[in-house]
């Protein structure tokens, strides 16, 4: 404490004890306090921090998100038919068109490496009919008459192999001439 201070304290000493408190502040403050005490206490209000209500919303999200692509994958798995409980003569011979289908594009793919302009020439008009095919197949699900869209579904699959053999006859047709024009170069 500075010297000025503690001087003046001193000299002004009775002065300060002059002024006694009332003896009933003490118990004013004490029921005061008591009062706060039972006095129910207000909740502090909650507030929500901006991260806090990000999470919650991107968790919102996820959920919501798993839930949709979970309908989807249910909503496919119920459309997909039993072609078989159709006809079970027309499955068989969907089956057996869509592999011979499929064979039929290997080798086109295959015997295509020597002319690429060609083969996307070739592969737009399967790709056509393939679409047509994929569309049908779509409709069958929702198809009064389904027998008859899976007979539009072989007749697809037969046109699509008869157009893929007759590339395949262009294709080697076209080697072919090639072939005979290498070797007749060669024999000049």
């Amino acid at each position: 404490m500075s010297k000025r201070l503690e001087d003046f304290i001193k000299t002004n000493r009775a002065e300060f004890d002059d002024m006694e408190l009332d003896n009933d502040l003490w118990t004013r403050v004490e029921h005061k306090l008591l009062l706060n005490e039972q006095l129910p206490k207000k909740r502090k209000e909650k507030s929500f921090t901006l991260g806090f209500v990000m999470r919650v919303a991107a968790i919102v999200i996820l959920v919501m998100g798993v839930g949709f692509v979970l309908y989807l994958k249910k909503a496919s798995n119920a459309t997909t038919i039993n072609l078989a409980d159709i006809n079970p003569e027309y499955a068989k011979q969907q089956v057996q068109y869509a592999s011979l289908v499929e064979n039929k594009r290997t080798e086109l793919k295959a015997l295509a490496q020597s002319d690429p302009q060609l083969y996307h020439e070739f592969s737009l008009e399967i790709s056509a009919m393939d679409s047509t095919y994929k569309k049908l197949n779509n409709d069958l699900a929702t198809s009064p008459n389904q027998e008859r869209v899976l007979r539009a579904m072989i007749r697809n699959l037969q046109i699509q192999t008869q157009v893929l053999n007759q590339q395949l006859q262009v294709i080697e047709q076209f080697n072919q001439i090639k072939k005979e024009q290498d070797h007749a170069t060669k024999n000049i």
